[in-house]
């Protein structure tokens, strides 16, 4: 699943920064997963989430949990993104409990994702990492704002915007928190962590 793999910054950054998702495959155990997907939602509710959504109905930023529960059909996947550690491990061992019968897939910095399936007793599957950008690099933003956009998997997030919130922030028209909010609307699928903008944006301003 490529578009929460290419995330960019700083090793320290990005180590608490973790997006845990599920999906179903359409030609093996598509049919009767969305009650599974839904089953997911309720269980990482729970835990203290940065966000959460599904690309079809939105976010936490332009949706609602509920609504977003009650979509969830056979092909939909539901995210949640999580900035604290201990809280993906506890996940991890519920999940494992649960054993829903769809993939489950955790992205973050390899090194800490694999510490946390092996304390909750997982082997990892599959490991896919981003093969980085290629072409005209030149033209891509540096430093904290494409570390901003690309938390948007899907580009919905654009420099400009970024340039805009931080400019805003640093002018007291906006909180951090404010702006950050702002910045993960256009982001439907909900696997933008807006505690990692915050810090981001503060760079910027």
């Amino acid at each position: 699943m490529s578009h929460t793999l290419h995330r960019c910054g700083k090793h320290d950054d990005l180590k608490n920064d973790f997006v845990v998702f599920c999906m179903s495959a359409k030609t093996v155990n598509v049919k009767g997963s969305g009650a599974k997907m839904r089953r997911f939602f309720e269980i990482l509710r729970k835990y203290p989430a940065v966000n959460f959504g599904d690309v079809k109905t939105g976010s936490r930023f332009n949706s609602d949990w509920q609504t977003i529960h009650d979509g969830y059909k056979d092909q939909s996947v539901a995210h949640y993104v999580f900035s604290d550690a201990a809280a993906v491990g506890e996940i991890l061992k519920e999940l494992k409990q649960a054993d829903l019968g769809v993939s489950v897939i955790v992205s973050g910095v390899f090194d800490r994702v694999e510490e946390l399936c092996r304390q909750a007793g997982l082997k990892m599957h599959t490991v896919e990492y981003s093969g980085g950008v290629m072409g005209k690099t030149e033209r891509l933003p540096e430093g904290p704002v494409l570390a901003i956009t690309t938390m948007c998997g899907h580009g919905l997030v654009s420099a400009n915007l970024v340039q805009k919130m931080a400019t805003q922030v640093k002018k007291g028209k906006k909180s951090l928190a404010e702006a950050a909010a702002d910045l993960a609307k256009p982001c439907m699928c909900g696997i933008f962590n807006v505690e990692r903008a915050e810090r981001l944006l503060m760079e910027l301003s």
